[in-house]
């Protein structure tokens, strides 16, 4: 309904794509500042809107590869965007550790997309992995609305739960790679 809904408004998919990288960012800035109330809904409105775009573009039957590609690319500047903020915060009310636990978590995020990317590329599926972007903005949504403490203890598990993502992505593709060529 609410796709409907934009769809009678005129909206484009790319026009939702920008509000929810706009959102997404202003969540940003509210981590940063501590607001965690504040950057939780514009994370969750954020997250609407992303879900919301591709369904849009079915909707309109004007999908298109270029559309996937941008949308995958917003995605990547909102979710480095949320992580920047994190940083921010953690600097300014956190330790050094704190912040190193942000980067890492960071990376790993952008290399699980990357792993899945790189793999599409190769004209191989690379869904897999523990935490693909919709478990990771779940648990972003919540530990942010929970507040730094259990944030950062989510932080610290999304560092290392990435890059056992990105491993588990990595040994997927070696697997379909050698069985395509045996």
């Amino acid at each position: 309904p609410l796709v409907r809904f934009l769809d009678g408004l005129g909206v484009t998919p790319n026009q939702v794509t920008f509000a929810g990288l706009i959102l997404s960012l202003a969540a940003a800035v509210s981590v940063a500042f501590g607001r965690f109330g504040t950057a939780t809904i514009l994370l969750l409105a954020g997250s609407i809107c992303d879900m919301l775009d591709g369904g849009l573009a079915r909707l309109k039957g004007n999908g298109s590869r270029f559309g996937a590609f941008l949308d995958s690319t917003i995605d990547r500047y909102a979710e480095l965007g949320l992580f920047v903020g994190y940083a921010v915060y953690f600097a300014a009310h956190g330790t050094p550790v704190d912040v190193a636990v942000v980067c890492v978590a960071a990376a790993g995020s952008i290399l699980v997309s990357y792993a899945r990317a790189r793999a599409e590329g190769l004209g191989l599926d690379c869904s897999v992995g523990l935490m693909e972007r919709p478990e990771r903005l779940v648990l972003l949504i919540a530990a942010t609305a929970l507040g730094p403490t259990v944030l950062i203890w989510a932080l610290r598990g999304l560092a290392v739960l990435t890059h056992i993502t990105a491993l588990q992505r990595i040994l997927h593709v070696r697997g379909r790679l050698r069985s395509e060529a045996g």
